[in-house]
């Protein structure tokens, strides 16, 4: 591998997990109004190393020069005055250089700095789902500050237009200007209101991951993976709950099945055909962890349900022995909310204990509303319910109204085989 190859690649790994990190410590350090400075410098201190670390070498301890470099072009920020507003003037400036100046001598690893960045970027999630930034902001903001994501990757993972997502971008930190909202922990009872936009945000990239709506992918392991970062930051924090101990938990058990949710051609592989060797240990392992810890308290909450309906499948060594009577029993307590969405995935569980025909019986009123009409995987399930009970034309025809909603390239070639399955 060339030098300029191989310097892509390591700064492409580095700044997916250091550029969060980074930036919302800059941002502590030049006030929140100033976040377009802070995701500057960092930019440049990721353009500047692969300017020079193919032709100069790259350098022992790579955190710690991206770390010192942004830190130097945020000062140079300050010093040309590229505010926004003129805010920063004389003394001020004088010392904010040299506190950034400060800053910039304690390198990463030095165990007072390491916890400072923890918290900073613990702030830097709770400020970008700030009640007052609209909730589809709030996921591009946490993908961009925190998550080190582009604009470019935040368009392509929910498949919309680059300058859409930017106006996003613009509109919520514009929104942090005017309310002036600080990179600083809620306090009391604002923490709690918080934390729970906070831990929908998290669910919401780890959802978009586990299974892209749309696009060639069906897995977006990128989101996955930086969902459980932010759900461990949030677990391994002071303000721990044991709800954050049941989102973890379930998305790691979920994550867990990753590596056989698809084949080597990248097709849909369902759960009763998965190879179960090729689930996660390590992922599972945490998870029961985490769930541990989850059920320490009284309160049980959506994701607790949740996680307990995963850790009943992980335990099982194979689809027949999976206790589907307690997954069923489980999804009665979350289908008490009234989602469609639960009573649609509550239907498996009610086919493995009562059979087809119960199951179909119980979806079908679901069609009545329009957007479940429009929702492939509600027709995807009741065309499996059908194809078991010999109905195979209604099954075909489910199926093909299926292909007509928004799903991803693997699902569609799903389908597909169900219709000729049906055929």
């Amino acid at each position: 591998m060339n030098p300029s190859a191989e310097a892509g690649l390591l700064l492409e790994h580095l700044f997916r997990r250091q550029a969060g990190r980074i930036t919302a410590h800059l941002t502590r350090l030049v006030g929140s109004a100033h976040l377009d400075v802070a995701e500057e410098a960092v930019q440049d201190a990721m353009v500047r190393a692969l300017e020079t670390w193919p032709y100069q070498g790259i350098p022992e301890n790579q955190v710690a020069w991206l770390f010192r470099v942004a830190h130097n072009a945020a000062i140079d920020a300050v010093r040309r005055n590229r505010f926004i507003d003129d805010s920063l003037t004389g003394d001020n400036q004088d010392a904010l250089v040299a506190e950034l100046s400060r800053s910039a001598a304690i390198l990463p690893g030095d165990p007072g700095l390491e916890e400072q960045l923890r918290d900073d970027e613990l702030a830097m999630i709770f400020m970008c789902c700030h009640p007052e930034i609209a909730p589809e902001a709030r996921v591009a903001l946490s993908l961009k500050t925190v998550g080190g994501f582009s604009v470019r990757e935040i368009a392509r993972a929910f498949l919309a237009d680059d300058r859409a997502i930017a106006q996003r971008l613009v509109r919520a930190k514009r929104q942090i200007r005017e309310s002036r909202l600080t990179l600083r922990m809620p306090p009391g009872a604002e923490l709690e209101a918080r934390l729970g936009s906070v831990m929908e945000v998290i669910y919401f990239i780890f959802n978009e991951g586990y299974a892209a709506h749309q696009g060639e992918d069906l897995i977006r392991q990128d989101l996955c993976v930086e969902a459980l970062r932010l759900g461990h930051l949030l677990a391994t924090s002071s303000i721990a709950t044991p709800p954050v101990h049941a989102l973890v938990a379930l998305m790691a058990l979920q994550a867990a099945r990753l590596p056989a949710r698809t084949d080597e051609a990248g097709d849909l592989v369902l759960l009763e055909d998965q190879d179960r060797s090729r689930w996660d240990q390590q992922l599972i392992a945490l998870g029961f962890r985490h769930f541990d810890q989850a059920i320490a308290g009284e309160e049980v909450s959506e994701y607790h349900v949740q996680a307990a309906i995963a850790a009943t499948y992980a335990r099982s060594d194979r689809l027949q022995s999976v206790n589907w009577p307690a997954i069923l029993e489980l999804y009665d307590q979350l289908a008490s909310r009234g989602s469609p969405v639960v009573l649609l995935n509550r239907a498996v569980a009610v086919e493995r204990v009562h059979g087809a025909e119960r199951a179909l019986a119980e979806i079908e009123p679901l069609g009545d509303a329009p957007k479940m009409r429009n929702y492939y995987l509600y027709l995807a399930v009741r065309g499996h319910l059908l194809l078991k009970l010999g109905r195979r034309s209604e099954a075909a025809a489910c199926f093909r109204e299926a292909l007509d909603c928004h799903c991803s390239e693997p699902e569609r070639r799903f389908l597909r085989r169900k219709i000729a399955e049906c055929e």
